[in-house]
């Protein structure tokens, strides 16, 4: 089963559908993220991007670290 999310950015609505056990994990993420309830310029979605960019590079090093201990 899917459920749509929808997000205004720039003036515009965008609309995604996802698995609905990842939905409840994207509404909690956008609300971090975004205005859910208004509309987000660019510069909010760039942001957010890096934001996400960063979490997930913090993420690969502490990986890449568990596993150089791994192998010792």
């Amino acid at each position: 089963m899917s459920k749509r999310i929808s997000l205004n950015i720039g003036g515009r609505t965008f609309d995604v559908d996802v698995d609905e056990k990842f939905a409840v994990f994207l509404e909690h993420q956008m609300a971090k993220d975004f205005h859910v309830d208004g509309n987000n310029d660019l510069k909010v979605l760039l942001q957010a991007y890096v934001r996400k960019s960063h979490e997930l590079y913090t993420q690969e090093q502490k990986i890449d670290s568990i596993i150089k201990k791994i192998e010792k």
